[in-house]
């Protein structure tokens, strides 16, 4: 008689697929999005740690001026503060060896997908590590991670948009290239998703700077491109545009984050974005995020999705 270990007698076969087993939450947390404007549940930020406290000046690190630490520290806590009043958890970075000042910006570290994450490979070279961290804090938080771009392959996380449960838009740019669309594409076509690639304008950094959800058939345009406009339309997707430069630029009205359908959280400080806003049907909640402008981001870069709702 075979023992155990040779599937003798007290073997147990393995029931389901990893699939299962994240939805039913039974190995894996069950995090996943398929959505852009699903009901928020799970969220991964970075607490603001001494790196901020670099060396070199604001451009060395990708900012326009330096964050005052104690004063972001104050902006992350009403961040967390407020996602949690929104029925969504909270997961926290926090490195134990210094990191790059830009891991504050935790969207651009993964791509979250039904079944687990796609780590991010960031483009700049002042970035590179950060993804280490990143990679502890998912699975901390009980993510599976999928894959990790290899070569040559660049993949920022605020570059990869779910139009819907089987489409994905891709942004090639700066931060993302052909083989890190490649690395999404081929996780997600196990999925049963199709990822299509559009090209960025250089006004914007990532995809997200260009074209942000507010509903399962509307989102708001800043400068989108010909590519960007030929998929939202052959995806039934309507366009809401926006060409006020100060607002979107440098209050970055439009890096927001969806907490549901037709209501989101954004940046204050960008009254007549948050009035067109409103005269569209979405409820707009605001945020100051002072300290993340000043390097170069806002809410739709600081916040990691984990999971949604469909």
């Amino acid at each position: 008689m075979l023992p155990s270990t040779l599937k003798g007698p007290g073997w147990r076969d393995r029931a389901g697929s990893h699939a299962v087993d994240v939805a039913a939450g039974s190995h894996w947390a069950p995090f996943r999005v398929s959505s852009p404007v699903g009901r928020l549940r799970a969220v991964l930020l970075t607490w603001p740690g001494d790196e901020l406290a670099y060396e070199g000046t604001p451009a060395d690190w990708l900012m326009a001026a330096r964050p005052d630490l104690r004063a972001m520290r104050e902006e992350a806590s009403g961040i967390a503060a407020f996602y949690e009043s929104v029925g969504a958890q909270v997961h926290w970075i926090r490195p134990a060896a210094p990191a790059p000042p830009n891991l504050v910006f935790a969207c651009d570290l993964f791509v979250m997908t039904p079944e687990g994450a796609i780590l991010g490979r960031m483009g700049a070279g002042q970035r590179a590590g950060e993804e280490r961290w990143a990679a502890r804090a998912l699975l901390d938080a009980g993510v599976p991670i999928l894959s990790t771009p290899r070569g040559t392959a660049t993949l920022e996380g605020a570059d990869v948009l779910w139009v819907r449960p089987d489409l994905v838009l891709v942004g090639l740019g700066n931060r993302t290239n052909e083989a890190g669309f490649l690395t999404v594409g081929r996780v997600l076509a196990d999925q049963g998703v199709r990822c299509v690639g559009v090209e960025l304008p250089p006004t914007v950094q990532h995809l997200l700077g260009s074209i942000n959800f507010v509903d399962d058939d509307l989102c708001v345009a800043y400068d989108a491109t010909p590519s960007m406009r030929a998929a939202l339309a052959d995806a039934g997707v309507r366009t809401l545009d926006f060409v006020d430069v100060a607002e979107v630029t440098e209050a970055r009205a439009l890096n927001f984050v969806a907490v549901s359908r037709r209501e989101i959280v954004m940046p204050a400080r960008a009254p007549h974005t948050r009035a067109r806003l409103e005269a569209a049907g979405v409820r707009c909640h605001e945020l100051v995020v002072d300290q993340y402008l000043r390097a170069e981001g806002a809410l739709g870069c600081l916040t990691g999705i984990l999971s949604r709702d469909d």
